[in-house]
C-alpha cells in the first residue's frame, strides 16, 4: 500500500538513491556510523513529515518502530526560498506542468528516531503551453 507522490511527468531521468541508502545503513549495521550521524533530521522536515508527509508503508530500518513518510519538496522560479511540500498528486502534478522548470526531491523520513534519506530527484516543467510557443514561432 504505497502511497508515494513520486513523479507523475518527470521530462528526465528520475535518479534514486536506493543503493546509497542500502550502503548506508550498512556502515551503521558494521558499526561505521553511529545512529545519531544519520538520524538528525531538520526541526523543519520533521514538520513537514509530521503535517503532511504520506506513508510510505515501510516500517523505519533504524528505529524499527515507526512507518517511514515520504515528504515532497519543489524548488523553481517563484516558488519559496525553501521551495514548496505539495500535500496531494494534483498539486504535484499542477507544480510539474509550470512553465518554469522545477526540480523535485523526496524525502523518506521517520518521525520517532530522526532518520531521513533523499529516496529520488527529478526535474520536471519547464514546457511552454501551445499557444505560447505558436505565437513565438510566428
Amino acid at each position: 500500500m504505497e502511497r508515494r507522490l513520486g513523479s507523475s511527468s518527470a521530462d528526465g531521468a528520475v535518479v534514486e538513491f536506493g543503493l546509497v541508502r542500502h550502503a548506508l545503513l550498512a556502515k551503521v549495521a558494521a558499526g561505521q556510523l553511529r545512529y545519531e550521524d544519520i538520524c538528525d533530521a531538520h526541526p523543519e522536515l520533521l514538520r513537514a513529515a509530521t503535517h503532511i508527509g504520506r506513508a510510505s508503508g515501510e516500517v523505519c530500518p533504524v528505529c524499527h518502530d515507526h512507518d517511514l513518510v515520504e515528504v515532497t519538496y519543489v524548488f523553481g522560479a517563484r516558488l519559496p526560498p525553501g521551495g514548496t511540500c505539495p500535500t496531494s498528486r494534483a498539486e504535484l502534478a499542477r507544480l510539474e506542468r509550470r512553465e518554469e522548470p522545477v526540480q523535485c526531491y523526496a524525502v523518506e523520513v521517520c518521525v520517532g528516531c530522526r532518520f531521513h534519506h533523499l529516496v529520488r530527484r527529478w526535474s520536471a516543467g519547464g514546457k511552454r503551453s501551445r499557444k505560447v510557443a505558436r505565437e513565438v514561432s510566428q
